[in-house]
């Protein structure tokens, strides 16, 4: 099994935690996205979206998107409930990640940690605020009900928020406004099969 991805990435590094967390064995093929490395001819036959990360099996065959990777690696275990409308709560959260958390936390992150924030991107940095700290919000309100998104367990809900969430103060985000979000990501932190984006 081999993972490529950029353990910097956010969508990168929660595979990465997954696999740590359920000891799952395989080869992380490093790709510099600003090299152009998902561009090139071979990576594109694998994953015509051209993104990372990317999960390519013992097989042949390859799975893109971060969240589908978590829930196939994760399927059977612990992490992923196999009751329906649990696994929909999950599912619920995954695509809130992708479409209200992500595109303001991350896009912010990628501008400031990245491009080094130029004066260009200013405004584009400044826009993303509001979002993610809608984002925030939301979740600092559901994890001052229960200590993980879905409820008492970590599921792969937490690890596809935690992805980002944990350096959104690398987009100019402050945890500190959000004690229930924070001590979420220091009990994530705690966990015994642990490892850093570092």
């Amino acid at each position: 099994m081999r993972i490529y991805g950029d353990i910097q990435s956010g969508n990168c590094y929660k595979v990465k935690l997954l696999c740590s967390i359920l000891r799952i064995k395989h080869e992380w093929i490093h790709v510099d996205i600003l090299a152009g490395d998902t561009t090139a001819t071979d990576f594109l036959a694998k994953n015509p979206n051209g993104k990372i990360p990317l999960l390519e099996l013992a097989d042949g065959r390859c799975l893109g998107e971060s969240n589908a990777i978590l829930n196939y690696l994760a399927a059977g275990s612990e992490l992923l409930p196999s009751d329906s409308f649990e696994l929909a709560k999950v599912q619920q959260w995954q695509f809130f990640e992708q479409y209200s958390h992500e595109p303001f936390i991350a896009v912010a992150r990628f501008i400031a940690k990245y491009l080094g924030l130029p004066a260009s991107r200013r405004a584009d940095y400044e826009s993303k605020q509001q979002g993610g700290n809608k984002a925030l919000s939301v979740m600092e309100e559901q994890l001052a009900k229960t200590p993980y998104l879905t409820g008492e367990k970590l599921t792969t809900a937490d690890i596809t928020l935690y992805g980002y969430t944990h350096v959104a103060h690398e987009g100019g985000f402050e945890l500190s406004e959000y004690p229930a979000v924070q001590a979420w990501v220091d009990s994530i932190a705690a966990h015994p099969q642990y490892i850093s984006m570092g």
